[in-house]
């Protein structure tokens, strides 16, 4: 049987200028691109205004590749949007630190006719993916209750030491996002929340674990631990992210490579239905998250360009999962479910 796991090449490829060269663009991104046979023809760092007009001013830079904190995000937007050449931009998650400067972002994309899409990246790992497909055909039935367990421990980067938004708004958005791409905006979301003995610096969400509650009945849960025991103060490390969905036809589980990279370690699905498939189905392939997952976001973009449309991963879209972040934090403050 034929799983679609990963999104194809576009048609049409456009020239590509980034502005950020951390280490997402520089190990991840760039690699990506270059697997697709994307042109990148300018890139520069965040923290170069020269430099980023440089590669703003480029006649020939068609969409804009955006890898800079989210509290920078909106005003190199406003800039790259006063040259007419720029028809596209690939946006980081989060768009940004609140709603508030999110929606901003949107409405000067729209009012601009610039397409904008947010690198909601794990909603093209090959194993959410090959999921979406099987709830696309309905082989799953009407799901009921779908799980994420993450125990792994991100890498911090120095910028969100001022924010006090941690997990949620830069690791659970992943998740959020993805539970929205499978089964659509929930109606409510309950969010306990407990620090992270490794992190130092000051910060509430740490530890999160959360629970969507959905109109229908359904119920997704996830575990976002990145504490994960003291593996790097001597304990042996077992770090993975699992997920599971259990509907009235069938059952689909699987696992999510990116913890052990830079090992290039795919991510997994098994599955069974009880019509067509009543044995487990573990479909193989060679692809990973990092940093496969990322020539879909930047394709995804350049499909919507060509083709004159809305990204699938689009910045209204996004306010939608920015809406449910936000949602989170209000149940943190208030301790009780809070609806969309």
């Amino acid at each position: 049987m034929n799983l679609e796991h990963n999104h194809p090449l576009p048609k049409k490829t456009y020239k590509i200028g980034a502005v950020g060269n951390g280490f997402i663009m520089r190990h991840v991104q760039l690699v990506a691109y270059r697997k697709a046979g994307f042109e990148v023809i300018g890139i520069t760092s965040g923290l170069d205004p020269e430099g980023v007009k440089g590669v703003l001013d480029n006649p020939a830079v068609e969409v804009l590749d955006i890898a800079v904190p989210p509290h920078a995000q909106l005003a190199v937007i406003r800039q790259a949007l006063e040259r007419n050449h720029i028809r596209g931009i690939l946006a980081q998650k989060p768009l940004a630190m609140k709603y508030e400067d999110a929606l901003e972002t949107v409405r000067i994309c729209e009012a601009a006719g610039v397409k904008l899409a947010v690198n909601q990246n794990m909603r093209y790992d090959q194993s959410i993916r090959a999921v979406k497909t099987l709830l696309k055909r309905g082989e799953l039935g009407t799901p009921v209750l779908a799980t994420i367990e993450m125990r792994a421990v991100p890498h911090w980067q120095t910028w969100l030491h001022e924010y006090h938004r941690l997990t949620l708004l830069n690791m659970s958005i992943h998740h959020l996002d993805c539970f929205r791409f499978l089964f659509g905006d929930p109606a409510s979301i309950y969010v306990s929340v407990a620090k992270d003995p490794r992190t130092q610096f000051a910060h509430r969400d740490g530890i999160c674990l959360y629970i969507l509650e959905y109109a229908n009945g359904m119920r997704a849960t996830s575990w976002d631990d990145v504490w994960a025991g003291p593996s790097r103060e001597g304990a042996a490390a077992d770090h993975y992210i699992k997920w599971r969905v259990e509907g009235t036809e069938g059952w689909a589980q699987g696992t999510i490579g990116w913890p052990y990279y830079p090992n290039a370690v795919p991510s997994t699905i098994q599955y069974s239905t009880k019509s067509q498939t009543p044995h487990i189905v573990s479909p193989q392939w060679k692809e990973v998250w990092f940093p496969d997952a990322f020539s879909g976001t930047m394709g995804e973009l350049m499909d919507s360009i060509a083709e004159d449309r809305e990204p699938a991963i689009g910045g209204r879209d996004n306010l939608r999962t920015m809406a449910l972040v936000e949602a989170a934090y209000q149940s943190i403050d208030e301790h009780r479910p809070v609806n969309l």
